[in-house]
């Protein structure tokens, strides 16, 4: 029977070590703060930012937020970024994805400071991941190196897999495992005998979004199993891109999902945050 990775536990562990710095700051008269900007009123988003704020709150953040309607224009949203770019009390800005479809979110992302974003999406970002020299990663990912690391595996030499190759999770993740001298293969849509490659994976990343798609045949005994995945079965409950009752007896460590990898990306995004304003206050 694998061991379950508490995902809320670990978060919470993150989130308390953040505020008593966030606290030793506050002696200093340091202040720390959080923009996130939601357009439109599409439902996950509202929640989302509703956990962010939530976590502002308890490692004591100044949390700003900005509802935009969904009409917004691009040239509106641009002139609010330019706005909090330029304000001295905020520190990290977040914009909440996926905009509405008249928008660009890849030239909104692009007009965010690099040293204000937060979620590690900025050009400039992504290209200091690849060469190993960041302030920032992104949180998804940053937040399944915990986990890994929270279950006291050493990544180095070992073999990693991730199935899924998308630009917020599966690329950062291979260089985040690589990185840590793991051995890596990225698989996708595309992969020949994914079955089998899974299988050979000592760390398996799953962030394909493809409800329960790994089952206990695509994984090596005494595997480390961390599921990204959010999606709803066939009984509209919530669940992952693992099998979680089919594979929870073969592998050494799985995270369930809910309370896996989702109260890790807030905790993360948390992380960056206080990191974005330390260097700031050149702290």
């Amino acid at each position: 029977m694998a061991n379950i990775i508490d995902g809320k536990a670990v978060s919470a562990q993150v989130k308390e070590e953040i505020r008593q710095e966030v606290e030793a700051l506050k002696a200093k008269g340091v202040e720390i703060g959080l923009a996130v900007v939601i357009v439109g009123d599409d439902p996950a988003s509202q929640v989302y930012v509703k956990n962010k704020e939530k976590a502002c709150e308890t490692v004591g953040f100044n949390s700003y937020k900005y509802a935009l309607p969904a009409e917004t224009t691009e040239e509106e949203l641009l002139a609010l970024v330019d706005k909090l770019n330029k304000d001295d009390k905020v520190d990290g800005i977040l914009v909440q994805l996926p905009l509405p479809k008249h928008l660009d979110d890849k030239i909104i992302i692009n007009n965010i400071r690099p040293d204000k974003d937060v979620d590690a999406f900025h050009p400039v970002n992504v290209g200091k991941i690849m060469i190993g020299d960041y302030s920032f990663l992104p949180c998804t990912p940053a937040g399944v190196m915990e986990l890994i690391k929270s279950t006291g595996t050493d990544v180095a030499g070992k073999e990693c897999v991730v199935i899924g190759r998308s630009n917020i999770v599966g690329k950062p993740q291979a260089m985040l495992l690589l990185h840590q001298n793991g051995t890596v293969t990225i698989t996708h849509s595309k992969t020949k005998n994914l079955k089998e490659v899974c299988a050979r994976a000592d760390i398996l990343v799953a962030a394909v979004g493809r409800a329960k798609m790994v089952t206990a045949d695509y994984i090596k005994e005494g595997a480390v199993v961390i599921d990204v995945g959010m999606n709803r079965d066939e009984n509209g409950k919530l669940c992952g891109d693992v099998d979680f009752e089919d594979c929870k007896e073969k592998a050494g460590y799985i995270t369930p999902v809910p309370g896996g990898v989702g109260p890790m990306t807030i905790a993360m995004l948390m992380k960056n945050t206080l990191t974005a304003g330390k260097e700031h206050h050149g702290i």
